[in-house]
């Protein structure tokens, strides 16, 4: 008596998720976002439609590759009930009663081929001209070690804001409220969280005492440093996450710059920004890096942060479309950026100041090149090691001078850290 309500509603999660697929698939805007707008377009879709439309999104857009591969069709149907088999773990019982004679055929081919051998760059689902430069990069170990890492969903990292709680204490409450919460294993204020549990409704996120943010985001916000009572910049602080680590590290005083050439970002910034209870941080939307808002403030500042716009495949866990968005040109073009953004940022910093730079990348291209091109051009910076300033912190990371944490390695998203102090 139960089978038949349960079969019923599954056909219209499947025919959801399908619609969803082909929503998605040109990949013109963050899945993310369109997946955002594809709900509100169909808000009879109850919670548990929404969830499940989520999941099969996200996991088709991370094992696109071997989907479409293994299914021998991008049909956005098709695809989904390929998700639905391979990685939402139905069976195929579960889901015959509202196939056609066609699908049921096609569905037991699928499922007879999911054993077949694939070559490595379409069994591990990264286009070909990422699998070949990462291999030249890394390495083919640490190369397949990233792509696999970069398979499995993240787990939901959050940053305890101490100007609210603790760390222990937020931990309490969380397992009070059926949470499985551990610590992080470097950043002192990180609490890691398996799944991706409801949380935007706890009292702990709406009172502002904790924020979403990776493990690794927190660390770059450790590499730079701000002390108490100094003038900071955060120059590319889009969604804000890191500018309320640096403010709350900073214990509200001094002068917290957050700058970013979308207003519209900034604006999206501004309730986390107030349930956060800083003071100090001040949101200014540039025209670009060289708006005369930076022009006032050159060399006055104690330290500044470039976190830079880059392909963010450090970030494949959790945003596994941008594999499919990125093109192998958008990497020479994005360097390029990066390098002009550093430099605008570098005018800012006053003599004995710091410079951090800083990508969700493994890319060599947006990380290192970009730092040493940096260098033999600034001849007044000098390069500090970034273990040393960590374990100020009392945090146990050495990755070498750079900064660079991996999924596969570290447990958190990839990211990447260079500090440049300004000689006196």
């Amino acid at each position: 008596m139960m089978a038949k309500p349960r079969t019923r509603i599954f056909a219209g999660q499947v025919a959801a998720l399908a619609a969803a697929i082909r929503e998605i698939a040109p990949l013109a805007y963050p899945a993310d976002a369109t997946l955002h707008r594809f709900f509100g377009a169909n808000r009879a879709l109850g919670a548990q439609d929404r969830a499940f439309v989520a999941e099969g999104v996200f996991a088709w857009l991370r094992r696109r590759r071997s989907l479409e591969a293994l299914a021998e069709t991008a049909d956005p149907r098709r695809l989904a009930l390929a998700v639905v088999v391979r990685h939402l773990h139905a069976s195929v019982r579960d889901i015959d009663a509202f196939l056609d004679t066609r699908e049921s055929t096609w569905l037991a081919a699928f499922k007879s081929r999911l054993e077949t051998p694939l070559a490595p760059a379409v069994a591990l689902d990264l286009p070909g001209w990422l699998w070949d430069r990462l291999g030249t990069e890394l390495g083919d170990g640490a190369r397949d070690a990233f792509a696999q890492a970069s398979l499995v969903p993240a787990p939901l990292d959050l940053r305890v804001n101490p100007q609210k709680t603790t760390r222990e204490a937020a931990l309490a409450a969380l397992r009070d409220g059926g949470f499985d919460a551990r610590e992080t294993p470097y950043s002192p204020l990180g609490i890691r969280i398996d799944g991706r549990p409801a949380l935007q409704r706890h009292p702990l996120v709406m009172e502002g005492a904790i924020e979403v943010q990776d493990e690794g985001s927190q660390l770059v916000a450790f590499a730079l440093a701000p002390r108490r009572g100094e003038m900071v910049a955060d120059f590319c602080a889009g969604a804000g996450g890191k500018t309320l680590a640096l403010g709350a590290l900073m214990r509200s005083t001094g002068r917290l710059y957050a700058f970013d050439t979308s207003a519209r970002r900034l604006a999206h910034f501004a309730p986390r920004l107030a349930r956060s209870g800083l003071s100090n941080v001040h949101p200014q939307a540039l025209a670009g890096e060289r708006d005369t808002k930076v022009k006032r403030l050159a060399n006055k500042l104690d330290r500044v942060l470039v976190d830079a716009p880059c392909t963010g495949f450090g970030t494949l866990r959790r945003n596994p479309d941008l594999k499919w968005r990125q093109r192998e040109a958008d990497v020479a073009e994005l360097a390029a950026k990066q390098a002009s953004i550093l430099a605008a940022a570098a005018t800012l910093v006053k003599p004995g100041g710091r410079l951090v730079y800083a990508t969700c990348s493994v890319l060599h291209e947006e990380n290192d090149a970009v730092v040493d091109a940096f260098l033999a051009a600034h001849p007044e910076f000098a390069e500090q090691d970034a273990a040393r300033e960590l374990a100020r912190a009392g945090i146990a990371l050495d990755t070498g001078p750079r900064l660079r944490v991996t999924p596969q390695t570290h447990g958190c998203d990839g990211f990447f850290a260079a500090i440049l102090e300004k000689r006196c």
